[in-house]
């Protein structure tokens, strides 16, 4: 069966009850396997520092990676600073629940694995998007890896908004793959996540819109 997005009611922002500025683009967030414990965009937060960066871009003391996770705090908060996020891929046809390597490759959360097992992608239309959003001033790609079948998607991106005054700009993945761009984090203590949380905020707030 094919894997579709797990908040695929999102990526459309049909849910929307504002008009966003800023539009943040992630890769895939797939339904199965059952182990996703993601309650919404970039929920796996024992791996990801999404929900720790984007707050104290804002200067916001926040926690919004405490236990329990309150997702209708990390709502409030794109309500409140007018962002909305959606992800590339729409839903993975040729992927089967059934075949151990697919299951595999979609447990690994990484795009390298969604490019070498899988070719039938449909992706969510971004520039529609933007279209239907002309509010939206600034869109954001949560990954630097130049994946071919990703970066076509987001050149697409890149040259509407060069056409109509959108600031397109890539930035540092907020997962933990982020180490692998911070040299000697794991030699001095990979147990401590606080240089790596704050490596991929300086990071981002060398690309964010001031």
């Amino acid at each position: 069966m094919p894997c579709p997005h797990k908040f695929q009611a999102y990526l459309n922002l049909e849910k929307l009850d504002f008009e966003p500025e800023i539009l943040i683009v992630g890769t895939f967030n797939p339904a199965w396997p059952d182990d996703n414990y993601a309650e919404w965009f970039y929920g796996r937060t024992r791996n990801n520092y999404f929900w720790d960066v984007l707050p104290r871009l804002y200067q916001s003391d926040l926690d919004f990676r405490q236990k329990p996770i309150q997702v209708q705090d990390w709502k409030k908060f794109c309500r409140d600073n007018r962002i909305a996020i959606t992800d590339l891929i729409y839903c993975i046809h040729d992927a089967d629940s059934n075949n151990v390597s697919h299951q595999k490759a979609l447990k690994s959360y990484t795009d390298e694995s969604i490019s070498n097992y899988f070719s039938q992608i449909e992706f969510t239309d971004i520039v529609g998007l933007l279209k239907r959003h002309p509010s939206i001033r600034h869109t954001y790609l949560t990954t630097q890896a130049k994946i071919e079948v990703f970066n076509k998607r987001w050149i697409e991106v890149e040259n509407f908004g060069k056409k109509h005054g959108i600031i397109a700009n890539r930035l540092l993945t907020p997962s933990a793959n982020a180490r692998f761009q911070m040299g000697g984090y794991k030699k001095e203590n990979p147990q401590d996540k606080t240089p790596l949380r704050n490596f991929i905020y300086q990071k981002w707030l060398d690309v964010w819109h001031r």
